[in-house]
């Protein structure tokens, strides 16, 4: 009796692994079934890499594009500020030179159109829509500041375009004159203008030529920031002494630096 029923059990245990393994049924069954399901899942798994790689390279090309234009701004940027350097050095040795071979010492004569008819501004035309209409020469002098490097025609007024080629006079009046003379640049990442002025100290010596030929000594007294809404170092109540006030930006911070020196009359 014992035996029957082992016997009945094991055909029921295999009966019930059949049942748990279908698709093994299913080949024997339909071969030709199972062929074409797993020719669609293959079908629709080389697809979705098909997709994958597809969306991949049009990633990269992108992202290819995208540096190509950057580098391309990179470039023409470099390109424009190196052009406006040119010009700047072209205006200082236009100076020198009327400088040396004039017959009297009056520069003032060094205005726009003669400076519209120089080299330099020939091969630029951005400056020739920034006339001065004060009546004050488009260049008005010349500052030096040995320990950075610094030698630049001051330009008689401050424009967008103009800060790209030179320093300006932002407020104040004529160089060498009593007053405040503020004169702004750039701070660029070139070492060229105002990038270093930072690095002015205390008792460094700023000199400023006018149209004349004029040279004084300025001895710094004061360093600090503002933020830019503060343009109290535009005073001009100097007691009637002559100073100049250098001003540029802290890229870092975003405040201005404000260097502040007076003449030297030792």
């Amino acid at each position: 009796m014992n035996q029957i029923l082992n016997n009945f059990n094991s055909k029921k245990n295999i009966k019930s692994a059949i049942g748990i393994i279908p698709v093994t049924s299913n080949i024997k069954n339909n071969p030709q079934n199972y062929n074409n399901n797993n020719m669609k899942n293959s079908d629709n798994t080389f697809t979705l890499n098909c997709h994958k790689i597809s969306r991949y390279k049009i990633q990269f090309l992108i992202s290819i594009i995208v540096l190509f234009i950057a580098i391309s701004l990179l470039i023409s940027n470099i390109y424009s500020y190196i052009q406006k350097e040119n010009v700047s050095k072209n205006l200082l040795n236009a100076i020198s030179i009327t400088r040396l071979y004039s017959n009297n010492n009056d520069y003032t004569t060094l205005d726009m159109k003669e400076s519209q008819n120089s080299n330099a501004l020939n091969s630029n035309n951005t400056t020739k829509t920034n006339i001065n209409n004060t009546g004050d020469p488009f260049v008005i002098g010349i500052i030096q500041i040995d320990k950075i490097n610094v030698n630049y025609p001051i330009l008689s007024k401050t424009t967008r375009e103009l800060l790209k080629v030179s320093l300006c006079r932002y407020a104040g009046p004529m160089p060498n004159q009593v007053g405040n003379l503020c004169i702004a640049g750039h701070n660029l990442v070139d070492y060229k203008l105002f990038s270093r002025l930072n690095e002015i100290k205390l008792k460094d010596i700023i000199k400023i030529y006018d149209l004349n030929g004029n040279m004084k000594e300025y001895e710094v007294f004061k360093k600090y920031e503002v933020i830019p809404t503060d343009l109290s170092c535009l005073s001009q109540n100097t007691n009637g002494e002559k100073v100049i006030t250098l001003l540029t930006c802290n890229n870092v911070n975003g405040k201005r630096l404000i260097v502040a020196a007076k003449e030297n009359k030792k």
